[in-house]
This record gives structure tokens, sequence and C-alpha cells, in this order.
């Protein structure tokens, strides 16, 4: 288990502070996949990396597994990183070194001897689809294969955490999928706890149970991911999960629209042209798509609605009885 108590962490500049990290509470079971998602400048990178003390919090409790790591000695601290795998957006690997030396080098590190340390990497190797890949160098490979060889690597000393720092914003969509396909599997197979940081909601959607907003260095909200999809509370989650024309919408009519979100068999439900002829009125379908949340087919679809305040209201009214969430932009 991950716990942060109270956490801050500020830089010092020759002019000011600044707060990367204010006040930040969090707890990440065991075997979660718990993603952490902001716009740039949120401070959910340095947060992560306050998670294994790359950046050391100015403030607060990062315990892990019931130990602080705030109070470990170094020796102690490099015992407790070795738990602990991180993955970054742009691979770090060696350029020099040839895939199994990249993954072979932390068992290196750690005085494995040659045979032992030999066998896990063949086991990681195959473990992540690039057997036929053990003799080539980076240079040789795709960004899909050298981010697959960064999860071997951050897998080789056995972590029971690995932390995920952007590590599919280098990526293409069909590469970004597998490379959260293969995270997914990982952690069915190992149970290894995996925290995702990103700026992307469909990486959250693909792969996460729980997720955290993070915004101005604080945690705005948090809560399991098909919560927050259906009911975001902050202003951060509304923008991230919210369908993009709705920034584009000329003015007065953003102000008269409804965000609709369907669960399970509704997503694929005839549910507007159903409400077109029980509240006999139309409305103006602005967007809608369809996540895949876990398992489940989760939809959202941005409406205009009609000038008229009592047709607004039997839309209202309709929605309300078939218990379909909605939230309403401005005035609607």
């Amino acid at each position: 288990m991950i716990e942060l108590k109270d956490l801050y962490k500020t830089f010092k500049t020759s002019k000011e502070e600044v707060s990367a990290v204010r006040d930040v509470n969090l707890t990440i079971n065991d075997g979660d996949i718990f993603g952490i998602i902001g716009f740039s400048g949120a401070g959910k990178s340095t947060l992560v990396r306050c998670i294994n003390l790359l950046e050391r919090p100015t403030s607060g409790q990062v315990i892990i597994n019931g130990v602080d790591l705030m109070r470990l000695s170094r020796k102690e601290l490099r015992a407790a990183r070795k738990k602990i795998g991180m993955i970054f957006q742009q691979f770090n690997l060696l350029a020099q070194r040839t895939v199994e030396a990249n993954v072979r080098y932390p068992l290196e590190i750690d005085g494995v001897k040659r045979a032992d340390a030999d066998a896990r990497v063949a086991e990681l190797l195959e473990l992540v689809d690039l057997s036929d890949k053990a003799k080539a160098y980076p240079s040789q490979l795709s960004g899909g294969q050298k981010q697959r060889v960064a999860i071997a690597r951050a897998l080789a000393s056995r972590p029971e955490i690995i932390l995920c720092d952007e590590a599919t914003s280098a990526l293409d969509p069909i590469t970004t999928r597998s490379i959260l396909a293969l995270l997914k599997r990982l952690n069915e197979q190992l149970g290894v706890t995996i925290v995702v940081i990103t700026h992307e909601m469909r990486v959250v959607e693909q792969i996460c149970d729980k997720v955290a907003v993070m915004s101005a260095g604080e945690i705005k909200e948090e809560g399991a991911v098909h919560d927050v999809f259906l009911n975001p509370q902050s202003e951060t989650a509304k923008r991230l999960i919210e369908p993009e024309a709705h920034e584009g919408l000329p003015e007065g009519v953003a102000e008269n629209t409804l965000r609709l979100a369907f669960t399970g068999d509704e997503s694929g439900a005839p549910v507007i042209s159903d409400m077109t002829v029980q509240c006999n009125t139309m409305v103006n379908i602005l967007s809608a798509n369809t996540e895949n949340i876990g398992g489940k087919s989760f939809g959202q679809m941005l409406i205009e609605l009609p000038p008229d305040a009592d047709e607004r209201q039997r839309i209202l009214d309709y929605l309300d009885t078939r218990g379909i969430h909605y939230e309403k932009g401005g005035d609607a």
C-alpha cells in the first residue's frame, strides 16, 4: 500500500518559491492501477517522483507498506527503491547496450550472478514479447518496442510497484493501446501495483481502476474511474472528460447544453430517438462518443436544448424518469 500524507514539495528560485505539490493525501491499495491525471504544470510528475523520493518532499509522509521512506537512511532507501520500478516517457535506454544488456543492467548493479541474471532477462523478454530482439540495439527498435524494453528493465528486480511517468505520451495511439494492454496483463499476472501519470483521459479509461485529478499541485477529486467519468466534480475533470467540441461552441450555445452520460446497456440504446418521440420536441446532437471502462461501455453525448422552457423541462423530466445522468451547461 502507498500512503501519501500531507505531502508538499516546494522549489525555491532566486525570486520566489513555487509549490509544485500542495497538501496531497492519497492511498493506493496493493494491486491497483491508479491514475493521476491533469494538464501540463499540474504537478503530477513531481508527485510521482516523490513516491520513490527521486524528488524529496519538502514535508509530509511517503509510507509504503507501513514504512515511511522519509525516515530511512540512504542505504535503507536504496534497498526500498528496489521494490519500486519506474518507466519514463523517453524510455531512458542505454544506446550502446543491446536489449538484453539494458534489461540486465539493474541486476548487474545489484550484484546478481550472470547466469541468474541472464535467466531473468530471458524470462522478462518473453513476458513483454521481445525475445527475438534480445541482440538488437535501441536504435533498431520502434517506440513501442523501446517502451517494452523499459518495462522489462523496470521489472528486473521484481518490484511490487511500477511508476509510469507519461509512459505512452511519445507513442502513437495504436502502440499506446498495446503498451497499456501489456501493463494491464502484467498487473493481473504479477499483482504489481501500477501508478500511471498522464494528461490523457483515454489512458485512464483504458487501464485504471481509480483516478485522482490534479491541478495546481492539488488533488481536486478522486474515485473510481467510472464514477469520475459519470459525475466529474472539479472543473479540471470536466475539461478532461467533456467532448472537445464543447470548448469550441458559439457564444450562447454552450449555456444551453446538456452532457448526458450513459452506462452499460443504455450506452447503445436509442435514448435520443425515444426522447424526441416522448417529449414531442427536437434536440441538436453536438457530439457523442463511447468508451470502454473496466470492461463496460460508457457513453457521453452533448446536446443542445430547444429554446422553449416547457420543452426543456419535458426533456429533463424524461431523463430523470429514465435515470440517465446529465449535467447542465451554464443556465440550461
